[in-house]
């Protein structure tokens, strides 16, 4: 049965008129096979994953922080964020790589060279979050003394869990390259925050201790069962689609590009994490625990964003490929307000909320209220111009991002270390929200003068020179 269909049943006439439209749309979007409408399933997809997934992360913070109280929430919320930053920069941006290199040696029919570069970022990953991981036990063995006893056990699983943080990503992108939405976003998203917030009940329900380090091993065992299930998932489809063989490798041009994207997406994840970083270093636990909650709760409105970005980067490649300005330019202001719309209203229903949101937390959580403010007009700023670091990313313009967020990483820690110290947590989140204005004007600044497009929500969709012609 057809969405219009199944509305022409259900719907009440004049409901059912006005809806109709809306339903063609949506029915188009489902049942096309148009490259816009694979992208629009695809960024659908994602952002039903990630609707859930932050119902589920929400729910999860807001029991480990009723379980644990904010001191003990606020540990294993900074050490979590460690985990998660180092994780994703053992990837070495082949998480990356391997969006944009696949679908190419897939087009070509080389199942040689796309079995070599699954093999490469999987390896790649492994033995460069294990080398991180080694010299952080060495750092935490000689500097241990100059480190608060109750952080010490919980950096030390942290280290742990970093080899499969690493791997988890990069079949992330494996799964993505290949338009796999559910296969790549779901282990991470739902299946792990599920594990996390299982395990650490089934502790406390057996008595162990409601604390940091209990937080910290329900997450060590949640993340090794999601991404051994998600390695061996994607290790079966790969097979079932490219068969045993001979691998192929083409390093260098791989390595060319994953390495910028490795500074790109580490700057990117240092951005979107100092802030508890930061606060983490200059403030108690307690602080971090307050500051973690209201980002985190204000954060609901970013998965908006991420959905955008899953589905823009594949379609990006495409049209790039086939060197339609015109439909670049189109595609590019088409997810610069799939980004922004929805981000407003999903924003505007989470602070009419938010009050009440962090009460769930306890009640020394909604001191954290404006903090939510000041982020969402940062979030704001930044989802306005869209997935603009993935369009220059896919345009071959990586050096660019690199020196690009280089700039913005530098505003935020800059902020950052000269608004906590006078304004405690509201400087952190000035800070944050300061850094993603900066970016968003970067980001405009770039697209417009390296690829000719007006990047902004509110822009005409034509390539800039086709608006200066039309406008003279």
């Amino acid at each position: 049965m057809t969405v219009i269909q199944f509305a022409e049943r259900q719907l009440p006439h004049v409901l059912r008129r006005r809806a109709t439209p809306v339903l063609l749309r949506l029915q188009s979007v489902l049942t096309a096979q148009t490259d816009t409408a694979r992208s629009q399933r695809m960024a659908l997809i994602a952002f039903v994953i990630r609707v859930v997934s932050a119902g589920i992360a929400f729910l999860s913070q807001i029991i480990q922080a009723r379980l644990m109280g904010e001191f003990e929430y606020g540990i294993f919320a900074f050490v979590w964020v460690l985990v998660v930053v180092f994780g994703n920069l053992s990837c070495l941006g082949m998480h990356t790589a391997v969006i944009r290199f696949l679908p190419i040696h897939h087009s070509e029919n080389d199942h040689g060279l796309v079995r070599g570069l699954t093999w490469t970022v999987r390896v790649f990953a492994m033995v460069s979050a294990s080398i991180l991981a080694a010299i952080g036990f060495v750092l935490l063995h000689f500097a241990g003394e100059k480190i608060a006893e109750y952080w010490m056990v919980p950096l030390f699983m942290a280290l742990f869990t970093l080899p499969m943080i690493a791997l988890g990503d990069v079949l992330d992108g494996t799964a993505r390259a290949h338009g796999w939405t559910v296969t790549a976003l779901s282990p991470t998203y739902i299946i792990r925050p599920v594990l996390i917030l299982t395990f650490m009940l089934l502790a406390v329900w057996i008595g162990e201790p409601r604390t940091a380090v209990t937080a910290m091993t329900a997450a060590l065992a949640a993340t090794y069962v999601t991404t051994l299930f998600q390695f061996i998932r994607i290790t079966w489809r790969l097979r079932k689609n490219y068969g045993r063989g001979a691998l192929r490798f083409s390093i260098l041009p791989w390595m060319k590009f994953s390495l910028p994207i490795f500074l790109v997406d580490g700057i990117g994840f240092l951005l979107t994490n100092s802030d508890v970083v930061v606060v983490g270093l200059y403030m108690p636990p307690d602080q971090v625990g307050v500051y973690y909650a209201a980002a985190k709760t204000i954060a609901l409105v970013q998965f908006v964003y991420f959905s955008v970005k899953a589905a823009a980067a594949p379609r990006f490649s495409a049209i790039m490929a086939a060197k339609d300005d015109d439909a670049l330019a189109a595609f590019a202001g088409q997810a610069a307000r799939w980004a922004f719309w929805p981000a407003l209203g999903v924003g505007l229903c989470v602070l009419a909320l938010g009050e009440f949101l962090l009460s769930l937390f306890g009640s020394a959580f909604t001191s954290g209220y404006i903090l939510m403010v000041i982020l969402f007009a940062g979030i704001l700023s930044k989802a306005s111009v869209g997935p603009g670091e993935i369009l220059l990313t896919m345009a071959g313009k990586q050096k660019l991002c690199v020196a690009l967020y280089g700039v913005t990483l530098a505003a935020n820690i800059g902020l950052n270390l000269t608004l906590i110290p006078h304004f405690g947590l509201a400087g952190a989140a000035s800070a944050t929200a300061g850094a993603m204005v900066v970016e968003a004007v970067l980001l405009h600044i770039a697209v417009r003068r390296v690829l000719g497009i007006v990047l902004f929500a509110f822009a005409d969709p034509r390539p800039a020179h086709k608006i200066a012609k039309a406008r003279s």
